[in-house]
């Protein structure tokens, strides 16, 4: 997420109520999550397992708990509590802007797109032309759809990440500031749900059709020309490459890659990255010749029971 103008390590840090480490005037120019930071972002961080990885992370401005060697050309801002304070900032620079309309003024909407009744449109959403938007579609703000779309009825775009930090007395909200991005020639079912970014954009690519009741998580990208059958859920931050064919009910564990072209069988469940061009299935899901072997073994226990049973 980039700040609508560019901010001082200095203004950041009254914005917070924090101590910094760093020229007053150090430049920085917007907050996102770990694995999509750019030089001038803010990172945040609160467990020492990750401040290496934050610390020589592109972010040139870490949001830290503790006060640390600072790398050379970075800065820091010390927090007693950095998940708060990232926080604050997603509220500061991206606050809940509250609708007046069904569709919003600030929307903009291309030639020929055709929107049935009780559709909501959020505030500086923009669809391109020639879109059909079905009715009880809800398009929350900032979501961005591409030309040729079909979006069916009940479908939400750009809810909040499933995003909370376990405090002792609660679970405490990540808020989300991001958007949902949906590129030309999209399909999406009925009653789908796509969750926006923390920071940055969840992505459908250019093509993909989505059948009805699937989910995907918040900053999750899926690539161009996939098809993803019904209840299917797919978690945060994963990359989904083009070509990907995702057949019913399968279950996507967050961070990971399923490469370019991979099919995976209905109800699988995916726990780690897959390398593209294979056909997987089961759970964990694996390799269709390496699960047929698994399966033909599981066969073979009762006879070899019996045969010790009957040698014991």
């Amino acid at each position: 997420m980039k700040f609508p103008i560019p901010q001082t390590l200095e203004s950041i840090a009254i914005t917070i109520g924090s101590d910094y480490v760093g020229e007053a005037n150090f430049p920085v120019f917007g907050m996102n999550e770990i694995h999509v930071v750019q030089p001038g972002d803010i990172v945040f961080v609160d467990h020492p397992k990750y401040y290496d990885k934050a610390l020589q992370s592109q972010a040139t401005v870490i949001l830290i708990n503790k006060k640390v060697e600072c790398p050379v050309g970075k800065a820091l801002l010390i927090s007693e509590d950095p998940f708060r304070d990232f926080n604050k900032l997603t509220q500061h620079f991206n606050p809940f802007e509250r609708s007046h309309n069904a569709v919003s003024e600030t929307a903009e909407i291309g030639e020929g797109t055709i929107l049935q009744p009780n559709v909501f449109v959020g505030n500086n959403v923009k669809i391109g032309r020639n879109c059909l938007i079905h009715s009880n579609v809800s398009i929350y703000d900032d979501t961005v759809i591409g030309n040729n779309v079909i979006i069916h009825a009940g479908t939400v775009l750009g809810s909040d990440a499933f995003y909370y930090k376990n405090r002792p007395e609660k679970f405490d909200k990540l808020f989300s500031g991001g958007n949902v991005v949906i590129k030309d020639n999209v399909d999406l079912g009925a009653l789908c749900t796509i969750d926006k970014g923390v920071t940055s954009s969840t992505t459908i690519g250019e093509g993909t059709k989505l059948d009805n009741q699937v989910h995907v998580g918040h900053d999750t990208v899926i690539g161009k020309r996939c098809l993803i059958a019904s209840q299917v859920g797919i978690a945060g931050c994963v990359l989904i490459e083009d070509f990907v064919t995702i057949w019913g009910q399968v279950g996507v564990t967050s961070g990971i890659t399923i490469g370019e072209k991979a099919v995976i069988s209905a109800q699988s469940g995916v726990s780690k990255s897959l390398p593209g061009n294979k056909a997987y299935f089961g759970t964990p899901a694996d390799e269709f010749r390496k699960k047929y072997k698994e399966l033909a073994s599981i066969r073979l226990i009762p006879d070899i029971i019996e045969k010790l049973d009957k040698l014991s």
